[in-house]
Order: structure tokens, then C-alpha cells, then sequence
């Protein structure tokens, strides 16, 4: 893909986010708080207590997050994640996103919960990240990656950021290893991307970049129990939506969200926590 179309890509992605219909979708439908995939126990789990499981779990991979750690969240949305950990561990945290709304949103989130002197939101895309060399104690994202269309860069630019013995933890929705070819382009034509990431991929990427892997806990299953939990809350709740995000927006988001529903069911995705630490 050329230097143009992945400028494109990226514009495409902060404009959708920037949008008052996906601002108030995702706000509305996921609490709040973060815009990310949860984990669930079962179906009368919320989307916020699901979302926050999977804060929860990720933490549980780590082994030195503390005080004193340094820790920047690259995709952080409206910033939960940056919460949840600055109000367990008193840590300092960057969150590093696309969406300038979002951001705002977060801001306004952090300093309404006293956070804001351990939380920095910036601005910025996580293809060019603007630190120094081995700079973070920890590299956390949750979702995000896969709005990139250079992966590859994405992952160097973390293993660059990363201290040496630093670790790197994310989740990312992605194709299954074994994906037949075209199955998946009614998502990819709705993320406005060519392809998806693998775990192959990741794993390849971050070998080449210097990133040892701790490990994969495989979750795909939580994919499709996600993707429904938000079809069926969408659907609760459209009457009221539909006072605030258009129809289209709304239609054209349940669709979607099947689509994802079919792939993770047919074995076409694969989703769950990758956990690297820097050589």
C-alpha cells in the first residue's frame, strides 16, 4: 500500500471516529468508558463489566506493573483502560489516540475522576509515535491495530518505545490462521482495509522487531459473545438511539456486527491477549 492510501486509511478512521454517530453509538451502547472487546461469563453480563474483565485479565499477564512503571496506551479511546490501571497502580500513563472527540471525551472522563495528573491524552496515530527509544515500561492496546494498514510498522514503532525487559500486551480482532481467502471482505470493506492481521503475523512481526513472546491466550469465542452482546443491546435500545444517530448509521452498524458475529462463528477470526516482552 502506498505512502498516500495509508494516509488515507488513517484519515478514514479518525473521521468515522471523530463522527457525532459513532461518538454517541459507542458512548451510549459501551457505557462510557472504553470502546473495547469484553470478556464474558455469561449472557446477562453488561458490555462495561465484560470490558472491564478484560482489563482485568490482561493485568493478571504482566509481571511488573507497578508505581513506578511507565505505560502508554496506543489506541486508548475514550481512555478506561489509562483509568482503571492509574487508579489501581498509580501509575503514569500515556494515551496515545486518533480521535480528537474521543480524546476530549476522555479528558473531560479523567479529570472528573482526578486522573488527569497521572494520565497525558495525546493527540496522535500510533504508525509514527512521537518518543525517544526504549522510552515505556509497558506498551498496552486493546482493538485498535487493526485500523492500520502497516501492522508491521505499528508493532516496530511499539518495540521501539520499549524499554529492554519492558513488556508489550494487546488484543486485536483478527483473521484466523487458516482463513480462506475473501471470506472475511464484508468486514474488511466495512473497516475500509485491504486485510487483517493473524496471530501468524503478529508473532512473525514481533520476532523480527526484537519482541519475545510470554504468550497467546486464545479467545475467539469472546468475540462472537461480544459482538452479540452489542447487536442485542443495540437493538434494545435503537428507539433511543434513533432520537440521536441516524438510521443509517444504526443499520449499516447491525450489519456489521453480524458480520463479525458469522466470522468469529465460522472459525474465519480469531481474537484473545498477545504478551511480548522487548530482548
Amino acid at each position: 500500500m502506498s505512502d498516500t492510501a495509508d494516509l488515507q486509511a488513517v484519515n478514514i478512521a479518525r473521521d468515522y471516529y471523530n463522527s457525532s454517530d459513532a461518538d454517541t453509538f459507542y458512548s451510549t451502547i459501551w457505557g462510557g468508558e472504553d470502546i473495547h472487546i469484553g470478556l464474558y461469563h455469561s449472557e446477562n453480563d453488561t458490555i462495561p463489566e465484560a470490558s472491564l474483565r478484560t482489563q482485568k485479565r490482561m493485568i493478571e499477564h504482566l509481571n511488573k506493573l507497578n508505581s513506578d512503571s511507565r505505560v502508554i496506551d496506543l489506541g486508548s479511546g475514550y481512555g478506561g483502560s489509562a483509568r482503571y490501571l492509574a487508579k489501581k497502580f498509580k501509575c503514569n500513563i500515556t494515551a496515545l489516540n486518533l480521535s480528537e472527540v474521543e480524546n476530549n471525551r476522555a479528558r473531560k472522563l479523567n479529570s472528573r475522576q482526578n486522573l488527569d495528573h497521572l494520565i497525558e491524552v495525546v493527540d496522535g496515530n500510533f504508525e509514527e509515535l512521537p518518543y525517544d527509544d526504549e522510552s515505556f515500561d509497558i506498551v498496552w492496546s486493546q482493538d485498535a491495530f487493526l485500523h492500520s494498514p502497516v501492522r508491521d510498522q505499528v508493532i516496530r514503532q511499539a518495540s521501539r518505545i520499549l524499554k529492554s525487559g519492558g513488556e508489550f500486551i494487546f488484543t486485536d480482532p483478527m483473521q484466523s490462521d487458516d482463513c480462506p481467502e475473501g471470506v472475511l471482505q464484508p468486514i474488511l470493506d466495512r473497516i475500509h482495509l485491504e486485510s487483517m492481521a493473524s496471530p501468524e503475523f503478529y508473532r512473525e512481526t514481533a520476532d523480527e522487531t526484537g519482541l519475545e513472546e510470554f504468550t497467546f491466550e486464545e479467545l475467539t469465542e469472546q468475540l462472537k459473545n461480544h459482538y452479540s452482546a452489542v447487536l442485542n443491546e443495540t437493538i434494545s435500545n435503537e428507539a433511543e438511539l434513533k432520537e440521536k444517530v441516524s438510521s443509517e448509521y444504526i443499520n449499516n452498524m447491525k450489519e456489521g456486527l453480524q458480520h463479525w458475529i458469522n466470522g468469529a462463528r465460522n472459525g474465519y477470526l480469531a481474537w484473545g491477549i498477545f504478551h511480548f516482552k522487548k530482548k
